[in-house]
Parts: C-alpha cells; structure tokens; sequence
C-alpha cells in the first residue's frame, strides 16, 4: 500500500483532570493532538503507512510533539522546524446536561507562521497515494491557508487522491470575513476527490442547506434523509467530488450520543448502522477518527462503499471510549464491532 500525507498543525492540550472545570483545577493532563495528526495516528494504527506534515518551534516541546508521533509509527521526515512556540488548546470536558468547553491559545504558533515555500511538497509527494487537510489549516492563519493551497495544487498535479474535513471552526476565522473565508474554502475544496463534513460545516463555508428542514430541530433522532440535497448540492458545487461524507450526530446530552454515518457516491446515499454511545469518555477527536477509518476503508474496499462508511463509523464509536485526541485501536477491534459484539467483555 501506497503512503498517506496528512497536514496540519499538532498542539498541546491540556485538561482538567476528570470532569473538573477549569476553575477547580490545580493541575492539567496533557496529551498531543490536533485534526490531521489525529487521522495519521489512526492510519498507523492500522498499519498504513503514514506522514505527517506540520512545522513545529525547536525546543523541548516541539520534541515532545515530535516524540508522540515516532511512538504512534507516524513518519516526521517531512516535518519541518521554525518559530517559537507550539500551539495550545484547553479542554473542559463537560458531562450529561454540560458540555465541553475548548480554549484556543495558538496565536503566532509555529504552525501559523508557515508559508508557502517552506515545505518541498514534490518531494512529500513522491510516491504517495493519498493527501488529507482540514478545515482547520486554512483557518489559522492566511499563511497557513497560502500553504494548504500550495498542497493541493502540487498533490493534485502528482495524481494523489485528495480527501478533506470541512471542519467549521468559529473560534480560528479571525483574520478574514466571511466572503474571504469562503472563497479560501471553495478554491481548496475544488481540488478535492473526497469531502467530509456536517450540515454546519456545508452551511457556514459555502450557504449549503437541507431544503425544507431545520436539522437544528432534529435533536436525537437526526434522520439520513435529510442530507441527501446537502451532499447532492455539494456535489453539485464541486463536481471533482466522487464521494460526500457526513456523520450523524444525535446529542441525547454531553455523555450519551447517538452516532451514525451517510455517503453519497452520486447516484446512491449508503447508510451506515446507528450507535448508542451511552458513557461517552473523550469525544474530541470524534469526526478525525472517523475520517482516519474512513481513508482505511476506501483504500482497502475501493469497491465497497458500504463496508468503508461502516468502517469509518465503528472505529469512530470506539474513539468516544478512549481518552485524547488520537484514536487507540486495532482493525480486529473495529471488526469486532462491525460484526456486532458490542459487549465490551474481557479478552483473555
């Protein structure tokens, strides 16, 4: 199997021990992730072979980020040093009727200070099959989206398949309007062979709605049906698009999720199974995970885009059981809850 390219920036996180607010704590946990190396993490895992492409300061944290990777088998040759700081996020994981609260603190980051130029994108490119960015690059800064821009164009010119996340994010758009905005997101996701996002996300970047719904309205019971004139309406928008991707959320309260998934081909919406997620652990890096089995899928079972989306919408399941960013399992463990054992019984 050919290499898959992830780009985007790695961060500190730092969270409140348990379910503490910020204002209990006296300490933080920390762990390393962000969108894009969230998704390598989970290639690795399954045993893709994966690069990561970010720019990190070079000091004893941006080590540190670099560490996490190596450990989790994600390649850093491509990785390049530069600026000062790393950038941090806080998290306050919220439970039942409270939700998780997430502070950005990634001003002038290392990452928000790439440009054009700094990275050597024909030689990242070099036999590789698969490139994926988020929205979230783009939104860091305009350097960061000159960068994002600059990638796909030269993955688009070395025939590698492109996938993105739109992944709205209100709290990073600070440096341009909407109008701006939009036409950063329409230029990157033209380029695009696979598109994953919500009814925000199609919404927020391109004035992208359901016809003749509110989804807003739909609480748990978030029915497929209703995004199939999202995903034909994207398609539509961006016609080098093969596949439209969007998972399906149900917020039954912040520690009990419904969680499904829809993909549109074109011509067939495929639905995936629908999950309870009763207890849920860390739902951050929920949507990566998903877009991780999601590659695993298409790549493994080109032909088969009903087992890819199940795929992708188990092995995000599981991730809501598993403390951090990055999403820690097996295909064996995903298989297994594809097949339907769900019991969570001890493996001896």
């Amino acid at each position: 199997m050919k290499k898959v390219v992830t780009f985007g920036e790695i961060m500190l996180r730092l969270a409140p021990p348990g379910f503490l607010r910020f204002s209990q704590t006296n300490s933080f946990d920390v762990v390393y992730g962000g969108g894009e190396s969230n998704v390598a993490v989970s290639l690795a895992n399954y045993g893709v072979p994966v690069d990561f492409v970010t720019r990190l300061p070079k000091n004893d944290i941006g080590e540190s980020a670099l560490m996490e990777m190596r450990k989790r088998r994600v390649g850093t040759d491509n990785i390049i040093f530069g600026g000062e700081r790393l950038g941090i996020y806080f998290l306050e994981t919220g439970a039942v009727s409270r939700g998780s609260k997430v502070i950005y603190d990634r001003a002038h980051s290392a990452m928000a200070e790439i440009a054009p130029g700094m990275v050597d994108w024909d030689s990242v490119f070099k036999d590789v099959e698969w490139f994926h960015w988020t929205g979230i690059t783009p939104a860091i800064s305009q350097g960061a989206a000159d960068a994002c821009i600059e990638a796909v164009k030269i993955a688009k010119k070395h025939g590698v398949t492109i996938s993105t996340d739109l992944n709205y994010r209100a709290k990073l758009w600070k440096y341009c309007d909407d109008a701006k905005r939009e036409e950063i997101m329409s230029e990157l996701t033209s380029y695009c062979d696979i598109v994953l996002g919500n009814e925000e996300d199609a919404e927020k970047h391109f004035g992208i709605k359901p016809e003749d719904l509110d989804i807003t309205k739909q609480g748990e019971h978030v029915k497929a049906e209703a995004f199939l004139s999202v995903c034909q309406q994207m398609i539509k928008r961006f016609p080098n698009a093969k596949k439209v991707i969007t998972t399906l959320r149900g917020s039954i309260s912040a520690s009990h999720n419904t969680w499904a998934g829809v993909l549109y081909d074109g011509k067939t919406m495929f639905k995936s199974p629908e999950y309870q997620i009763t207890h849920i652990v860390d739902r951050v890096g929920g949507g990566d995970s998903f877009m991780g089995g999601l590659i695993y899928g298409l790549l493994n079972w080109p032909e088969d885009d009903q087992k890819a989306l199940d795929f992708a919408v188990a092995a995000s399941c599981l991730k809501h059981t598993i403390k951090g960013d990055a999403n820690l399992v097996t295909v064996a463990e995903v298989e297994k809850l594809m097949s339907g054992d769900a019991s969570g019984r001890v493996a001896r």
